[in-house]
This record gives structure tokens, sequence and C-alpha cells, in this order.
């Protein structure tokens, strides 16, 4: 779910993100790449990420996995459109710059199902770096 739209819009990329990507904040890119890494890897290693007997706690998956259903959503509406920048950052069923909020936010809720440290710690530091760089790539299109 997070992997194919990523895989897509390599190829469909909006006209002007290779120069707003060149004036991103090189600490954010690095806590996006490190956060990236790590949640990626924690996420496929951890056991206790793997569903169990439901109990109250069955709410973070459920979260995250509808979460991750409004990322295909905002994927969808973006690949529909005509695929602008301001398309990119733009928000989804209330959700500021949901490309970046929205898959942070399930891996969070599914931190919290595992009751994951390392994984929690790993998101934190995912979101710092990609939410800010969206933040601020919306900033710059506001700004024309």
């Amino acid at each position: 779910m997070l992997t194919v739209p990523n895989l897509l819009w390599a190829k469909r990329q909006p006209e002007g993100y290779a120069e707003a990507a060149a004036a991103e904040n090189r600490v954010l890119l690095v806590l996006e790449r490190v956060g990236e890494v790590l949640v990626t890897g924690l996420a496929l290693v951890s056991a206790d990420l793997n569903p169990r007997p439901w109990s109250l706690s069955s709410l973070w998956l459920a979260l995250s996995f509808v979460l991750m259903l409004m990322y295909e959503g905002y994927w969808l509406r973006y690949f529909r459109g005509p695929r602008t920048l301001a398309d990119m950052y733009a928000s989804f069923l209330g959700v500021p710059v949901a490309g970046a909020v929205l898959p942070v936010a399930a891996f969070f809720a599914l931190a919290l199902y595992g009751r994951n440290l390392p994984l929690f710690i790993a998101v934190c530091v995912l979101g710092v770096g990609h939410i800010g760089i969206h933040l601020s790539h919306r900033r710059r299109i506001r700004s024309r």
C-alpha cells in the first residue's frame, strides 16, 4: 500500500518537483531518509506487529489500516487529477499534506498497536523529516 503509489509517482512527478527537491532542507532530508530505513526495517522484523487475538489494542491496528486506505485514496485523487505540485501537497479528507501525514500516522498507530518503542521513535524521526519537507514545499507553492 505504501510502495506501489510511490513507484508510480516516480514516473509521474509533477512539473517543478525537481527544483523544489533541490531546495529541501538537508537536515530534514537526512531525518526523512533515516526514518524511512528504520521504519521499514523495524516494521518488517518486529514480531509484535503481527495480528493477534482481538483486544482493545486491535483498534490501533484497525486505525492504521484505515489511514493507509485514506493514503490510497489520496494517491487515486492525485493520479486522476492534473498532477500538479499543489496536488502533491494538498489536504485529503481534512488531513493537511496528506501524502506525508497519512503514512506517518499509520505507522504511528501500528507502533502503538505493537507497543513497539523503537518503531515509535523511528516514526517520530520519519515524521519530522517527511512532514517537515512536505510543509516547506507547500509553503513555497503558496508564496508564489
